[in-house]
């Protein structure tokens, strides 16, 4: 592309995100002061003067922020907006001073005195943009969070540099004022939403009904919180991204208007046209337009507006035509009912669609969706760069400007992975491509709490302009910084990890926990990993070595249960490959000592060290849903959701397991149960002479998932049991050989 189209393009772009609506100066630096208050408390907050000054950016045009002080004077952080102030503050604590702030806990013991910054220090990003969330991420993580929730996160968004964000509480609420107006009845609203848990794919066309319907009381809940969120956020001078109309109707709308041209989409994730199948409006129906322009007009109306929005129409969906013309008119479509109601509007799409259906999407089909949109007002999340970038085939998408995204975990899964290397190479690489429109790096995970090596990585490249040189020195500074000492022990075990499970590329780095132990148990299931599982043991060792001097970091408590969790599940691999072996060769015996080991000792303890924990604790995740509820009704109704996420994710288990966590409380009544079942149901093929019958054993596997996910069994949200001592027990009780004798 001619470099003079390419700076036209971006400069629409940077126009676009730039709206007088992300606050003054004087409101970021106060925002970012009342940020260090709340980290810090007011007593060291008084030790850091902070100021907002856009001329800071005035040279390189990028988000820059300065240190300086220190010693016997305050230290002075300023920046280019709240945000580069915020990150220059988080560059001050982590670097000078060895803290950390992490979503499971923060080490924040300062120095005294403050260490002094030897010389002014000024740092500018490289990257317009850090942006942060998938559309999944507000069901799978964000789904029950109250404001206090939703504040330490926006803290943790600002001190990483975040300054482009989802902000997509409270559109139903909006919708339904929408298709009121448009002459819905509630009842048929109600239908047409999911219930919470769900949202993210109703609001991508996936799905409709399923989980549902939404209260008054969660709709009002929810406004308030956006209005919360949104006001936080622009303090700081984030960007908050809105959501848009992609074309999905409720069926109601052929009532109200039985003339309106709509497609019945395929069916989604193996759920029948009872909760999918959606309706898309034809782009050329006049109705199309009328919709998304009354609904972008409502919700501006409620919450302003930064001018990006998000939608996405075909996210995971065939298209009803491959035409290009066809795509090319949907995608205008969109983007025409944006600007009807914002002239200034820039679209922020998804483009995972182009990576996970490549045979669909040809080189015209992509052309034909990026070509639509004027040049700097579609922005592309190239969402699976770390593993499939979708830069490299399409010309760096044909023009328009791209995020470089990590997305590394589905699901919200629990299991440690990353692919660290691809990652600290790949925002580099997307820049250096030839006539590269990269303009960003992203964070876009499913899920979050799990893995935070690979967020700190990607959030400190979101500031660098060449990769970390040195990945072993720099895991063993996170592993100092995180406990607040440098502890040999704790650093070598993190320097394993790194070289593990840390360490994955190719065709293994799809992010999901293929473990059987979060499986539904049968003969087929895959055991194999990309690394040496005794790095994972000698790392577990090493750590519980650690233990006597890390005993009061709450980081280190979270870490040698995460892999004691790591290594349990390690063993249950293990444990089935041997009672499998033994069932195929009719050796009743050593299945029953090995299977008997998986279901009725392993999963036990895994389950009794988790319950030490809070942040390992099914009755954690659970109060958090019912304290979003009006009733004990609506309680119930959010766990029964929540529920279903974690196991079955639809009525018949439509995506079993694909949200799966190791938590206590559903290791001990939903996985425990089902590899009991699996175990005397093999047991009772050799004793009877008959092949083990997969289908009957689903059938009843699914009675045990149903009962778990439709029970009201409360469970605790408070911690039993200390945590290194029960880790010390399961090591000397399972440690494979030879290892035990070093501790």
């Amino acid at each position: 592309m001619e470099a003079a189209v390419l700076a036209t393009a971006l400069g629409l772009l940077l126009l676009a995100g730039a709206g007088g609506s992300a606050g003054d100066e004087a409101r970021e630096a106060a925002a970012v002061r009342a940020l260090v208050a709340r980290l810090l408390g007011p007593g060291p907050a008084a030790n850091f003067l902070v100021s907002v000054e856009r001329s800071l950016a005035a040279e390189s045009g990028s988000d820059t922020y300065s240190l300086s002080g220190g010693g016997e004077a305050p230290v002075r952080v300023r920046g280019s907006t709240g945000v580069a102030a915020a990150a220059g503050l988080h560059r001050y604590l982590r670097d000078f001073c060895g803290c950390q702030v992490a979503w499971s806990s923060s080490q924040l013991h300062l120095p005294w005195p403050l260490p002094e910054v030897p010389e002014e220090l000024t740092e500018a990003t490289p990257n317009r943009y850090r942006y942060y969330q998938n559309v999944c991420t507000q069901s799978y993580s964000f789904v029950w969070w109250d404001w206090a929730r939703w504040e330490q996160e926006i803290d943790w968004m600002a001190l990483n540099g975040i300054n482009l964000a989802l902000a997509w509480n409270g559109q139903e609420a909006i919708w339904q004022r929408v298709y009121l107006a448009l002459g819905l009845n509630q009842s048929e609203i109600n239908e047409y939403f999911t219930g919470p848990t769900f949202l993210a794919w109703e609001r991508m066309g996936n799905l409709h009904t399923w989980g549902g319907p939404l209260s008054r009381f969660w709709h009002l809940k929810q406004l308030h919180l956006q209005h919360q969120i949104l006001y936080r956020m622009r303090s700081f001078g984030m960007t908050p991204v809105l959501p848009a109309f992609a074309g999905h109707v409720p069926k109601a709308i052929t009532r109200v208007f039985p003339h309106a041209n709509v497609t019945q989409l395929g069916s989604w994730g193996h759920f029948n046209c009872s909760y999918s199948c959606s309706l898309l409006l034809a782009p050329e129906d006049p109705i199309f337009s009328i919709i998304g322009s009354l609904f972008l007009r409502e919700l501006t109306k409620e919450f302003g507006t930064d001018h990006i929005y998000g939608a996405d129409t075909f996210n995971e969906m065939q298209p009803p035509s491959s035409e290009p013309s066809y795509l090319a008119a949907a995608t205008a479509a969109v983007y025409e009912a944006m600007t009807k109601v914002d002239p200034h509007a820039v679209w922020l799409l998804q483009g995972w669609l182009f990576q996970h259906q490549p045979e669909f999407w040809g080189p015209a089909q992509i052309r034909a969706v990026l070509h639509a949109v004027p040049q700097g007002r579609l922005l592309v999340l190239d969402l699976f760069a770390e593993s499939q970038p979708v830069y490299l085939h399409t010309a760096s998408f044909y023009g328009q400007p791209f995020i470089w995204c990590m997305l590394h975990n589905f699901g919200g899964n629990h299991g440690l992975f990353g692919a660290l290397e691809a990652v600290n190479r790949g925002p580099e690489s997307a820049r250096r491509f030839p006539n590269s429109t990269m303009v960003g790096t992203g964070i876009v995970p499913e899920g979050i709490g799990q893995n935070e090596v690979v967020y700190a990585l990607m959030a400190e490249l979101g500031w660098r302009k060449d990769p970390v040189p040195d990945l072993e020195a720099w895991v063993t500074s996170f592993a100092a910084q995180r406990y607040g000492v440098s502890q040999p022990n704790a650093e070598a075990a993190w320097r394993l990890l790194l070289r593990s499970v840390y360490n994955c590329s190719g065709e293994d780095c799809r992010g999901h926990n293929r473990s059987p132990l979060v499986r539904r148990p049968s003969l087929q299931l895959n055991t194999m990993v990309w690394y040496n599982r005794s790095d994972v043991f000698e790392a577990w060792r090493l750590l519980l070595k650690a233990a006597p001097n890390l005993t009061t970091s709450p980081a280190f408590r979270y870490d040698l249960l995460d892999v004691t969790r790591q290594a349990v599940q390690e063993l249950v691999s293990l444990y089935y490959e041997e009672a499998r072996t033994a069932y195929l060769k009719h050796k009743s015996r050593p299945l029953f000592r090995a299977g008997g080991i998986l279901a009725y000792e392993l999963l036990p303890a895994l389950d009794e060290v988790l319950a030490s924990d809070s942040r390992f604790l099914l009755g954690s995740w659970l109060e958090q849903a019912r304290t979003m509820a009006g009733s004990e009704a609506e309680a119930y109704f959010y766990e029964q959701n929540s529920r279903y996420q974690l196991t079955l994710w639809g009525p018949e288990g439509n995506i079993l397991d694909y949200a799966n966590k190791q938590l206590s409380g559903l290791v001990a009544d939903y996985y425990q149960p089902r590899w009991g079942l699996f175990l005397e149901t093999l047991v009772d093929s050799l004793a009877q002479g008959i092949p083990f019958q997969q289908r009957k054993f689903d059938e009843k596997a699914f009675q045990l998932e149903q009962a778990f996910v439709l029970s009201k069994r409360r469970y605790s949200s408070q911690p039993q049991g200390d945590t290194i001592d029960l880790v010390g027990k399961i090591f000397l009780k399972y440690s494979p050989r030879g290892l035990a004798g070093f501790l």
